[in-house]
């Protein structure tokens, strides 16, 4: 295999045979931004301040608490827990003694008189004030006393969750409407885990009564969530289903304002709510701001996805999204240019236009990352001169704008019996590649030029290897043929891709591997397999070597050709990673997934450095802007999202589409963006305009979020019906011709 790729000079940095893991699972207490902590049973009673009260005077129903608690303690064998306990109430042995006779002579065998008192802890919990003090300070190798109360904490009586839910909703619906909107997204999370829990505690009776009076008033974005949780009846089913155990463990994310969160703290305080305040504490975690409420289409285009809004510390971390400078290439004169300059002894204007194209690549982004950031493999020979037609087709580029629309060609699959499930073209648009349900990929000629295969070993033996057209020689003509077929996978293709230089191309299938296979000899180089389940899409490195695929293990992944092991598993989804897409760049991957978020993933450290949330849908196709600054995310809810890739948040959506976003592709310049869907529509939008109507000064650190306008209809350019086929890809030639490709359904 190192005989047929070349590998970069520097791999010590990713090649160690190391799997960087991010597992964003939070191992501590998280410290809501109004100082209190996340955890149940956090403040509200002496036992649990984080300092003695003054003069160690204790109310006679606290010194009952505070023994109760520590008979539990010594009764679990939490030893340790005992002596932290007694150290920060300070007491000691013998008032502890001679407290235990006062409070009733009650010996540790009463169990229920202990569970009275901690009942009281939890329920004075919820009561907290609005200053909670922090977590206690006991030393790193000590655990905290309030984290292990709260494991104990005693849950409500099953009936009363209706209960519970219903004064919930009473309060909020009867606040002003700008708390409405925000707290009313504390629905659907409570609504869930009061439902797990339910069931999870074998209450399947209440569970269904409460199921079916309260899942009419969730968001109809939540629709399909609810149809598999209305499945889950039996703490058994809750085991098979890696989604909600998920969604149990992890943390639904809500952005709220500050004055909202103290409306609902008060709320819950006044009413002693603790089952509610558990949950809170225990499965969400509240990203408070300062500034006014979100209103409610603020927050709508934010919601929808599984674990909630992402944290607004992820998306301030820094991003280096500008582009590498280019090699210095020199750009040879055409042949008519230097007839030109023969004849009329000057050279022509479009001589000077490359020159200013070359020039422009010497310039340094100054938001780019290091040139070495990232081991990149070295240019060889034959990649020059690929970099010299593009520059070349450059200077003949069309220039794309609202009054100066592309041309679309559409590339139909008619009788694809076969099923065509992806499409990719080559960057010079000369290959056109298809993976198909019956576990083929079919490769095509878009040019004149047939495919031919290398002659066999014996044949080449007899060539002159030092003549000029060497290259030519080792072709075999009988070959030649306007397509391949490609046999090898053992399921449905799901996801093709070309290598930069055209000598190789991926495809990933149900059968859980990605298969690179050369365009030279039309054979299986190498099968990489690392996922157990379906691989839904891979995508070549912009500079090849590297490539990424995701897949139904709810992970990605980045390899490099010449290992058969992946260098990064980037785990953080919830649910399956559905696209992939490599950034301009390099040295960031993006990836969309079925639990409606799209994740960034630096490809230094395998870290998660944006995490975008609005899409109602699963994701199915992503586009970076030639400039590196912007990414478009397409789903089944019919919607693009763009994302400012800098500041991390959503700065447009383009509304039009009636049915799933199957794919998306910036034009070369950027001007315009282009969107097919299954509604077997082409539409075109103007970037430029949606980009450019965003002011800086909108950006609010605050909310992490600004004002979308629905400027739909003015951004859109045009809209393209074909008869009867879904457009499955997108690709702009490198003079800006839109090449479409679908399969017809007859149906």
């Amino acid at each position: 295999m190192t005989s047929l790729l070349r590998a970069p000079g520097k791999m010590a940095a990713v090649q160690d045979g190391s799997i960087e893991l991010d597992t964003e699972k939070e191992t501590k207490p998280e410290i809501l931004s109004d100082g209190s902590a996340n955890i149940s049973g956090n403040a509200g009673s002496g036992v649990l301040s984080s300092s003695p009260p003054a003069g160690g005077a204790q109310k006679p129903e606290d010194q009952q608490t505070l023994i109760a608690v520590l008979q539990f303690l010594r009764r679990n064998k939490l030893t340790e827990s005992v002596d932290i306990l007694k150290r920060e109430a300070g007491l000691s042995d013998d008032q502890e003694n001679s407290k235990a006779t006062d409070a009733g002579g009650k010996g540790d065998g009463d169990a229920g008189d202990t569970n009275a008192l901690l009942s009281r802890v939890s329920i004075t919990s919820a009561a907290a004030p609005q200053s909670a003090p922090l977590p206690l300070k006991s030393g790193d190798d000590q655990p905290d006393v309030r984290v292990i109360l709260s494991a104990y904490s005693q849950q409500g009586e099953p009936p009363l969750y209706k209960v519970y839910y219903s004064d919930l909703k009473k309060f909020i619906e009867s606040v002003l409407d700008c708390h409405r909107a925000e707290l009313s997204q504390l629905f659907y999370p409570l609504f869930v885990h009061m439902y797990l829990e339910l069931v999870y505690n074998n209450n399947e009776s209440e569970a269904k009564a409460f199921f079916d009076k309260f899942s009419g008033d969730q968001e109809c974005y939540y629709q399909d969530d609810l149809r598999v949780l209305c499945g889950l009846t039996k703490k058994e089913h809750m085991k098979g289903n890696e989604t909600l155990l998920d969604f149990r463990t992890s943390r639904f994310v809500l952005r709220i304002s500050r004055d909202s969160y103290q409306l609902l703290k008060r709320h819950l305080q006044e009413r002693q709510n603790n089952q509610i305040w558990t949950i809170i504490q225990e499965h969400l975690y509240i990203d408070i701001f300062d500034g006014m409420p979100r209103s409610k289409s603020q927050i709508d285009s934010m919601s929808g996805s599984l674990a909630g809004e992402a944290k607004r510390e992820v998306n301030k971390l820094k991003v280096y999204y500008g582009l590498l400078k280019e090699p210095e290439i020199e750009v040879p004169l055409d042949d008519e240019d230097e007839e030109a300059e023969n004849e009329e002894g000057k050279p022509k204007k479009k001589k000077a236009k490359k020159d200013s194209l070359g020039s422009k690549s010497k310039k340094q982004d100054p938001n780019a990352p290091q040139q070495n950031r990232i081991p990149l493999p070295e240019l060889k020979d034959s990649d020059k001169l690929d970099k010299i037609m593009y520059l070349k087709e450059s200077t003949k580029r069309i220039r794309l704008s609202p009054e100066n629309l592309p041309s679309i060609c559409f590339y139909t699959f008619l009788n694809a019996y076969q099923g065509l499930t992806a499409v990719d073209f080559t960057d010079d648009s000369s290959l056109l590649a298809g993976g198909f349900s019956d576990s083929t990929v079919r490769v095509w000629s878009v040019t004149p030029k047939k495919l031919r295969r290398v002659k066999s070993a014996a044949e080449l033996s007899l060539i002159d290897k030092e003549s000029d057209d060497v290259l030519e020689r080792i072709m075999d003509e009988k070959t030649a043929s306007e397509s391949k077929v490609l046999y090898g996978h053992g399921g449905p293709v799901y996801g093709v891709s070309f290598s930069p230089d055209r000598n190789y191309l991926l495809s990933s299938s149900e059968d859980g591997t990605i298969r690179l296979w050369s365009l030279q000899t039309f054979t299986c180089l190498v099968g990489y397999k690392g996922h157990n389940y379906p691989v839904w899409d891979t995508q070549f490195s912009p500079f090849g070597y590297y490539f990424v695929s995701g897949g139904h293990d709810r992970v990605a992944r980045l390899w490099a050709t010449d290992h058969y092991q992946p260098l990064r598993i980037f785990a953080g989804h919830l649910a399956d990673v559905t696209c992939t897409r490599f950034h301009p760049n390099a040295n960031y991957v993006a990836t969309g997934s079925s639990d409606r978020t799209v994740r960034l993933w630096d490809v230094l450290n395998g870290n998660c450095v944006r995490i975008f949330t609005g899409h109602k849908g699963p994701i199915h196709c992503l586009a970076f802007s030639p400039n590196g600054k912007f990414l478009a995310s397409g789903a089944t809810d019919g919607r693009v999202l763009l994302w400012d890739i800098g500041h991390g948040l959503m700065i447009g959506e383009l509304k039009g589409h009636t049915d799933t976003i199957y794919s998306l592709r910036f034009s070369r310049d950027g001007e315009i963006l282009a969107s097919g869907s299954m509604d077997n529509t082409v539409r075109l939008w103007d970037a430029m305009k949606a980009f450019d109507d965003i002011e800086t000064d909108d950006f609010t650190a605050a909310t992490g979020h600004i004002h979308l306008y629905d400027n739909s209809q003015e951004l859109l350019l045009g809209s393209y019906n074909s008869k009867s086929t879904s457009v499955v890809h997108l690709h702009f030639t490198r003079r800006n011709l839109l090449l479409a490709a679908g399969m017809y359904n007859s149906q």
